[in-house]
């Protein structure tokens, strides 16, 4: 994890897939907002792969962070995340990213 001014930026890899994926990232994102953490960037661009349980995730991460009050927004989808995503109506939900710059000028 990174921070730049008081934006946590999670740079994740790998798959977020039922088991290890998302409970690693549910804790990530808890602990965040635990300890006062209000913007979080999630950054998917070395996530390869994403299960039903993975998207479900990153839908209880966007709850977790609004209803404290804080915001959630995701960069650097891949093509098969961001089709996911689409077809789910989830790019309509979360706000996305396509370079970091952009992403962090977006917070409040």
């Amino acid at each position: 994890m990174r921070t730049y001014n008081d934006i946590k930026i999670i740079d994740w890899s790998g798959e977020i897939t039922l088991g290890d994926g998302t409970v690693s990232l549910r804790q990530n994102i808890r602990d965040i907002v635990k300890y006062g953490g209000k913007k979080i960037l999630l950054n998917l661009g070395a996530v390869h792969y994403i299960d039903c349980s993975g998207v479900g995730e990153l839908i209880s991460t966007y709850k977790t962070a609004t209803s404290n009050g804080g915001q959630f927004k995701i960069l650097n989808l891949t093509h098969r995340i961001r089709e996911m995503l689409a077809i789910t109506k989830l790019l309509k939900v979360f706000e996305v990213f396509d370079n970091e710059k952009d992403a962090l000028e977006s917070f409040d």
